[in-house]
């Protein structure tokens, strides 16, 4: 991977298969603009790379990611931290737009900036009981890498509300109910849930969950008429692909596929 040398990031490939471990275990993960600056070459990196058919990203230690970092610069105990909101949300923009599909496996704690992170993955996958929540409001702050957007649109507007609001958490089965979170496990089996769907979803055509990912984007954004248009054109397109064809040919033969993401 053709990515400078990380200091608050490991990054591990296993199989076809990126994982993406936020590194930061003293500081419950908390994002500092050299983890974002190491997230964007991790993520761009990613994206061209042919090897790499999945990512999963999860938390060092205790916590999965505990928001921005807030502590104060060096030498000025009342210097505002260095948090750069528009920076953040370029970042999490592009996670959210990777072709691959993204899995997070949450291991502990989520909240503010972590739960933000979450909303820009597609599956989401929590050990029993962590707490997940927004918190801005607790300091007087507000979401600024998307959690008001995103968060009523993952979890429904009454959930969304009652989290910006109180700033309280909730623990990821309610989130289970809400819809963010897609399956709770116990804390001893996360990894192995992740890698069991990780190795499911690379499995399938890349090309093929790369359109699908552009097609749920791009329709929520689209009225009813011009949405089913654009999935037809790109469904009749995904026709002409060597996937497609791999596809059809393999199930009628009851084999398992081999996609080559062409």
């Amino acid at each position: 991977m053709s990515v400078p040398e990380l200091e608050t990031l490991l990054v591990a490939d296993r199989e076809q298969v990126r994982w993406i471990t936020l590194n930061r275990p003293d500081r419950l993960n908390a994002i500092s603009p050299a983890m974002l600056d190491e997230l964007e070459s991790v993520l761009t990196a990613s994206a061209d790379d042919p090897s790499v058919r999945v990512l999963v990203i999860t938390g060092a230690g205790r916590a999965f990611c505990a928001g921005a970092d807030l502590s104060p610069g060096p030498g000025d105990p009342d210097a505002l931290p260095d948090v750069d909101l528009a920076r953040s949300d370029a970042v999490f923009e592009l996670l959210e737009r990777q072709p691959q599909p993204v899995v997070a496996a949450v291991n502990g704690m989520a909240c503010a900036g972590g739960l933000e992170l979450l909303l820009c993955c597609d599956v989401v996958l929590a050990a029993a009981g962590v707490p997940i929540g927004d918190m801005h409001a607790n300091a007087g702050l507000l979401p600024g890498a998307g959690g008001t957007y995103r968060l009523p649109r993952r979890v429904g507007l009454n959930p969304a509300m009652w989290l910006l609001l109180t700033g309280r958490t909730a623990p990821a089965e309610d989130f289970l109910r809400w819809g963010l979170v897609h399956r709770v496990v116990a804390a001893g089996e996360l990894t192995a849930a992740a890698e069991e769907l990780a190795k499911l979803l690379s499995g399938k055509s890349p090309l093929g969950l790369r359109r699908m990912k552009e097609l749920v984007r791009d329709g929520l954004a689209q009225d009813r008429r011009t949405g089913l248009a654009h999935a037809l054109a790109v469904a009749q397109a995904h026709q002409k692909s060597a996937d497609y064809a791999e596809g059809v040919r393999a199930f009628a033969a009851r084999r398992t596929p081999r996609f080559t993401g062409r």
